[in-house]
């Protein structure tokens, strides 16, 4: 029978529909560390159109499966393919690391930061040694301020405009972030914006110096985003003014032009706290509250035109408009990931209404889904997607539609509007608790209060004032006097006490358990069913992390990069040995790593230890102890406070011994008594050493923690004989070859030696002939830009590596520790 007469019993949408967001979701969790030939994708795609054509010639349940199945395989294949195609533009290894002169235009606004700017290249032509080289399109870069120390700048970089075609020499290399567990995908954030390679300008190479070649009228809207953001900031923010209003300034700015680093560190914190971070962003709540306005704005206009109704009805017109004005504003915010997927789900759920289908709500919620993962399928790892799709779900699903104000005066119909937005507030707060809490491990407790008003006023006063400015600047001050207003009231939320919840992240298991418990409370059903979801919320609510048995420990040494910082935990207890480094000048290791992995393992630090004053050691500390208040502070700094604190620190020193829950923890090196002169007064002479032994017994292990000692000190510790023998050894001074000498390695006798350093890092750490003294012992190393975050069990002294356990595809392979170029 043709198939436009089959008699249909079962609708193929649905099934499709569902194939489609399983397909994807089997392509990103299933396929972990690497891709299958483009012929098996290939060969997917011939076979999901088969079945799909199967399906539609056929009817009844076997038509129903055979759409599915023909849709998820498509989907998988789909996905495969244009990863594969990605990949194949990717940097090529023998380039990384390589002068080259390379020709392009500045491709989005650039990014001022204390130490030089941060911009984005798409490239047109580059060339190594006068030869032409392939490069990816885009490429992200920083042109460092020459002379940086601290606030001082000897020159900085020019102004650099979006739009400009310039000659630069770089050295570039394959995007690689940190691995950690719970922790950001750097590599996968980068992949979704098309960005395959990193690196900077530079400037001092011998050569041709950099030059611009012209401006051009390439990416129009990134240069007027880049003069209404640098208009902003001058009015609002000149060098002059207050704190506050400059922190004000960067609000407007972020509203306007979605730039958000323009917002200061201290307010993200103040907004996460208080559970309003979305507003501030250009999330996709900002854009579908936009297009609701937008499109009340244009109904009621276009009302007014008997001649335009009868052309186009008023309610049509109203939303063709509402989603272009929306994509016009998502375009010139920025065209964020999630700014992306709002304009496409709106465009999605538009067309459907254009169209005169009345689709129930699940198959509406599910189309725009499968819309979006069809466009970026890795939206599907991103928290925001879960989050705005489980949003709007669960309005759709509890019926938040509009009472009816029949009749009601104005203060009747004003009581009804708030009783209804008082209510959906409380189902997407109750229903995203959950969620929030497994994606994240913290919940704003103060997130209803602060949203009742936050919504109403960014929405409604502070982004409109904000967006009018572009047309009559004046109106910036207003909206800088409304964001001061609201950061007022949101930072005397956020001193409550108990104002956000902070819990371990459960497993997935019992995560989801506690989404869908979420979910049932809201849900408009008995009573006597709603309450069936608190069992489901406990089990997650009250998980905690395993810890070591009783005279055992373990170590977690983290990828911060350039730097050190291994957490100790035993039965009870905890220890921060070291905090990582100082990124740049607005970030630092704490609040990017080890703070977020503090809180995902719902750890609480009994004693921070500061192997000695070096920022790569120190430079998170600040972060750390304002998370964990309650640490005591040990180690070899100057000054007797923790950097960046009002915390006394004590003196580390030879001799000084506990114990912990049956686990010996020791001092062995600096010597007691006043600091040396000389070369040996100097930070790395030191270092706060520290040996971590189990309870003994059979299979006892120790660790051994060298902080930056060099040969002397090694030297001086093998000739005092101190208690030097462990299982792991974290490798002094991150494998400099100025330690790691013959005598130290021999009397430590490690099994396992750990490496802290940055991947392709300029001090060439760990140096070849340190790897190869390990190697000749046959001592197995591993470091954190091939492994990721180590973990090591006393109890089975087994390795653990963050970045094998974890691969993707879209992630820079584990590799073993060799000599860096």
């Amino acid at each position: 029978m043709p198939a436009h007469r089959v008699a249909r019993t079962f609708w193929l949408g649905t099934p499709a529909l569902l194939g489609v967001v399983l397909g994807t979701a089997l392509q990103l969790q299933l396929q972990q560390s690497a891709l299958l030939p483009t012929t098996v994708y290939g060969a997917a795609l011939t076979f999901g159109a088969a079945a799909n054509l199967m399906a539609w010639l056929r009817d009844g349940r076997l038509a129903a499966a055979l759409a599915g199945l023909g849709a998820a395989v498509l989907a998988w294949g789909l996905c495969g393919l244009r990863a594969a195609a990605f990949l194949a533009g990717a940097l090529a290894p023998q380039l990384q690391g390589q002068d080259l002169r390379v020709t392009g235009v500045i491709a989005a606004m650039p990014q001022v930061r204390a130490d030089g700017v941060r911009l984005r290249l798409a490239v047109e032509s580059a060339r190594q040694d006068g030869e032409a080289v392939r490069l990816p399109e885009l490429v992200d870069l920083t042109w460092y301020a020459q002379g940086w120390r601290g606030q001082e700048v000897e020159q900085p970089p020019p102004a650099l405009r979006a739009g400009e075609r310039w000659q630069l020499t770089v050295r570039l290399k394959a995007p690689h972030g940190a691995r950690n567990p719970h922790g950001f995908d750097y590599e996968l954030w980068l992949w979704e914006q098309g960005v395959q390679a990193g690196g900077y300008v530079r400037t001092g190479a011998p050569g041709e110096p950099p030059r611009l070649l012209a401006a051009t009228w390439r990416h129009p809207v990134e240069q007027l985003r880049q003069r209404v953001r640098d208009a902003i900031l001058q009015r609002l923010a000149p060098a002059d003014a207050d704190p506050a209003r400059r922190r004000a300034a960067g609000v407007v700015a972020a509203l306007v032009t979605g730039d958000q680093r323009a917002i200061d560190r201290a307010d993200w914190d103040v907004f996460r706290i208080t559970g309003v971070a979305h507003l501030m962003s250009i999330s996709g709540l900002h854009i579908t509250l936009f297009a609701w306005l937008a499109a009340a704005v244009l109904r009621r206009a276009w009302s007014r035109s008997a001649r335009l109704c009868l052309a186009v009805p008023a309610p049509s017109a109203a939303l063709v408009g509402g989603v272009l004005l929306a994509g016009a504003y998502a375009l010139f915010s920025g065209w964020g990931v999630p700014a992306q997927r709002t304009v496409l789900m709106l465009a999605t759920v538009g067309l459907l209404r254009l169209s005169g289908r009345a689709w129930p709500w699940p198959q509406v919620w599910l189309l725009a889904c499968a819309a979006v993962l069809l466009a970026d399928p890795w939206a599907l790892l991103q928290a925001g997607f879960w989050l705005s799709f489980v949003a709007v779900g669960m309005l759709f699903a509890t019926d938040m539609r509009a009472a009816s104000d029949d009749g009601a005066g104005a203060g009747g119909r004003f009581g009804l509007k708030a009783a209804q937005l008082l209510r959906e507030q409380w189902v997407v707060t109750v229903a995203l608790a959950p969620l929030t809490l497994l994606l994240f491990g913290q919940v704003s407790l103060v997130g209803l209060v602060a949203n009742l008003v936050a919504i109403p006023w960014t929405t409604l006063v502070l982004t409109p004032l904000a967006l009018a400015g572009v047309l009559w600047p004046p109106l910036w001050q207003a909206a800088a006097w409304s964001a001061e207003l609201l950061g007022a009231w949101l930072q005397w939320l956020a001193g409550w006490p108990w104002a956000q919840l902070t819990l371990a992240l459960a497993p997935l298991p019992l995560g989801m358990a506690a989404v869908a418990g979420g979910l049932l409370l809201v849900l408009r059903l008995p009573w006597g069913l709603r309450v069936l979801g608190l069992p489901l919320l406990l089990p997650a609510l009250a998980w905690q992390v395993a810890r070591p048995a009783a005279g055992q420990f373990d170590l977690l040494a983290a990828d911060v990069g350039q730097g050190q910082a291994v957490l100790v935990r035993t039965a009870h207890h905890s220890l921060l040995y070291d905090a990582g480094p100082r990124l740049s000048a607005t970030a630092d290791a704490g609040e990017r790593v080890l703070a977020p992995l503090l809180r995902a393992l719902g750890e609480r630090i009994d004693l921070l230890v500061l192997s000695h004053g070096d920022s790569d050691h120190t430079g998170g500390a600040a972060a750390v102890l304002a998370q964990q208040p309650g640490a005591r502070v040990l180690g070899s700094i100057d000054g007797g406070l923790a950097p960046g604190t009002q915390v006394p620190v004590q003196t580390c020193a030879a001799g000084m011994r506990w114990q912990w829950d049956g686990v010996e923890f020791a001092v062995l090196h600096p010597p007691p008594g006043p600091a040396p002169e000389g070369r040996a007064a100097r930070p790395n002479a030191r270092s706060c050493v520290l040996r971590v032994a189990a309870a003994a017994g059979q299979g006892a292990r120790a660790a051994l923690l060298a902080g930056d000692i060099e040969r002397a000190q090694e030297q001086a510790l093998v000739e005092a004989g101190a208690e030097l023998s462990a299982d792991v050894l974290l490798v002094p001074h991150h494998g400099s070859k100025t330690s790691s000498s013959e005598a130290f390695i021999d009397a430590v006798a490690p099994r396992l030696a750990l490496v802290q350093a940055g991947w392709r890092n300029s001090f060439g750490h760990p140096a070849p002939e340190v790897v190869q003294r390990y190697r000749a012992r046959g001592i197995a190393l591993a470091a954190t830009p091939g492994c990721g975050a180590a973990a090591w069990q006393s109890a089975d002294g087994r390795l653990r590596c963050e970045r094998a356990a974890t691969q993707r595809y879209w992630q820079h392979p584990p590799q073993e520790v060799d000599a860096p170029p």
